[in-house]
C-alpha cells in the first residue's frame, strides 16, 4: 500500500490521463482531484468515490485553474501530487500551420501547464512538500519527424520551464518530474486531439498526402500501454528522492540515447573551433 496522498490531474477525461486517474483510484489510499474541460464525463468515467472529486478545469483559463486548486483544498485540505497532462496537437508542416494554431498549441501545452502549477505550488509550498509532475513527449527531446514543430515547441519550452522550476521550488521540499512518453495508445492522434493545417502551399503536396495518411493510420496501433505507464506514476512517485526525468517506453530511451550521441557528435565536430573563442588573457 502505498503512502496517502492527494493527486491532482488535469485533462483526466480520456486518454492517457483517464488511465492515471483510474490507477490513482485504484491504489486505495489515494484521494484524487480529477480535473477536465467536462466534468460530467468524468463522473461518469470514474463513477462514485468517497476519495474523488471532479472539477471542471480548462487549463488555457488562469481563473478555473485557481477555482480548481481552492475547491480542491477545500475538499481533502492539500496537494501532495500535481499531474500536468492536458494537451492537443496542431499537427502540420510550419508553414500551413497558421499563428492562431500555433497559439493554441503553446495555450493549451505549456501555458495551460503552467497556469495550473502556478495556482498549486503556494499549496505546496505552505505544506514544504510536494511533487510536479509534468507529462512531456520525447518531442520533447528530439523531433525529426515531419508534422511536429508546432507540438516539439510547446513540448521543448516545457523541458527548459521544468528543469529551472526545479531548482526554483526544491528549497520547500518540493520536487519535479518531467515524463517522456514514446508512442502510446491514447487519443492524442483521435480526431477530438489532433487538429491539421489546412493545405496552403503546394510545394509541400506531396509529401503532405502520405504524411496524413502516416499519422491518422498510427491512432490505434501504438506500441505504448497507458495503463502500465499510469502504474509507473505510481511507483516513481513513491520513489525518494524522485527522479528528475522519467523517459516511458524502449522508444523514449532509444530517442534519448540518439540524442546524447547526436549530442556529443555536434561537440566533437567544432570542439577546437568552440573552445577558441575566449578574450586572450
Amino acid at each position: 500500500m502505498i503512502e496517502t496522498k492527494v493527486w491532482f490531474i488535469t485533462g483526466a477525461g480520456r486518454g492517457m490521463g483517464a488511465d492515471f486517474a483510474k490507477a490513482v483510484l485504484a491504489a486505495g489510499a489515494t484521494r484524487l482531484v480529477a480535473t477536465s474541460r467536462d466534468s460530467g464525463r468524468l463522473a461518469n468515467l470514474l463513477g462514485p468515490s468517497d476519495n474523488l472529486l471532479t472539477v471542471k478545469l480548462d487549463v488555457t483559463r488562469r481563473n478555473d485553474a485557481e477555482a480548481a486548486v481552492k475547491v480542491a483544498v477545500e475538499r481533502f485540505g492539500r496537494i501532495d501530487v500535481l499531474v500536468n497532462n492536458a494537451g492537443t496537437f496542431e499537427a502540420g508542416f510550419f508553414e500551413e500551420l497558421t499563428p492562431e494554431q500555433i497559439e493554441r498549441q503553446l495555450a493549451t501545452n505549456l501555458f495551460g501547464q503552467m497556469h495550473v502549477t502556478r495556482a498549486v505550488l503556494p499549496v505546496m509550498r505552505s505544506q514544504r512538500s510536494g511533487h510536479v509532475i509534468t507529462i512531456s513527449s520525447t518531442a520533447g527531446l528530439a523531433s525529426g519527424a515531419e508534422f511536429t514543430s508546432a507540438y516539439a515547441a510547446a513540448k521543448f519550452a516545457i523541458e527548459g520551464w521544468m528543469e529551472a522550476l526545479r531548482v526554483e521550488v526544491a528549497p520547500f521540499g518540493i520536487h519535479t518530474t518531467v515524463v517522456n512518453p514514446g508512442f502510446f495508445r491514447t487519443e492524442l492522434l483521435s480526431e477530438q486531439s489532433t487538429r491539421y493545417a489546412e493545405p496552403t502551399v503546394a510545394d509541400y503536396n506531396e509529401r503532405r498526402a502520405a504524411l496524413l495518411a502516416t499519422w491518422k493510420a498510427t491512432h490505434g496501433r501504438q506500441a505504448g500501454d497507458p495503463a502500465k505507464l499510469a502504474k509507473a506514476l505510481l511507483t516513481i512517485a513513491g520513489q525518494e528522492p524522485p527522479p528528475r526525468r522519467f523517459l516511458a517506453g524502449a522508444d523514449a530511451i532509444a530517442t534519448a540515447e540518439q540524442k546524447v550521441a547526436d549530442l556529443r557528435a555536434d561537440i566533437e565536430s567544432n570542439r577546437p573551433l568552440s573552445t577558441s573563442l575566449a578574450y586572450k588573457s
